[in-house]
């Protein structure tokens, strides 16, 4: 019991609230979630599930750099073949 590393025992990492603020933004926002089916038009088709995780993966790199402190980089346009 002496040996566990109390160091760090209520410091939360970067990593860690970066973490929860994603989840807070995806969920308030609907990122990385699919579309729901609705009748009549839709604006684009359905995402894939590969361009969910890419949308994840860029906002957790910006909600890290908030976190630390850093600039966040503009949003990059899409391209238009994608």
């Amino acid at each position: 019991m002496d040996s566990l590393n109390t160091a760090g025992l209520g410091a939360r990492r970067d990593e860690d609230i970066a973490l929860d603020l994603l989840k807070f933004v995806a969920g308030t926002v609907g990122v990385g979630r699919p579309a729901s089916p609705s009748t009549g038009f839709s604006g684009s088709a359905p995402a894939k599930p590969e361009e969910h995780v890419t949308q994840l993966l860029e906002l957790y790199g910006r909600c890290l750099k908030a976190v630390e402190g850093e600039e966040p980089e503009a949003p990059q346009p899409k391209e238009a073949g994608k």
